[in-house]
């Protein structure tokens, strides 16, 4: 048996091209506080803290959707996707959950995030 103690980090990619987009996307728009990454990588990207995570953006060529997605709670799911809305990103509905109250979004480099609020 495993025994987990918390997630550590996620890692989502974007193109080689849009790499200083990205950073600055979940720096200006999504309010991520950067992180020191390590000098140990052959590639290019970035780390940030969220809560007491991280998130790791890393480069590679695209790849079409799939239902592969990050989930984040939030204190306010209703503000978060106005916020989000209000800065032209994709909404997608989710299923209704019981005890939930939750969308996903499309970042500008076709990562699905999902947003939840436990109620």
């Amino acid at each position: 048996m495993i025994n987990f103690k918390r997630a550590d980090h996620i890692h989502i990619c974007v193109t080689p091209e849009r790499l200083e987009e990205a950073r600055l996307f979940y720096t200006d728009i999504i309010g991520l506080e950067p992180t020191k990454r390590p000098d140990v990588f052959s590639s290019a990207g970035y780390w940030f803290r969220i809560a007491d995570i991280e998130l790791h953006i890393g480069v590679e060529e695209s790849h079409p959707r799939s239902i592969r997605h990050t989930a984040f709670e939030v204190s306010d799911a209703l503000a978060a996707r106005k916020y989000l809305e209000s800065h032209g990103l994709e909404i997608m509905e989710e299923p209704l959950i019981t005890g939930r109250k939750r969308f996903a979004f499309i970042d500008p480099f076709g990562n699905r995030m999902e947003l939840l609020q436990l109620l």
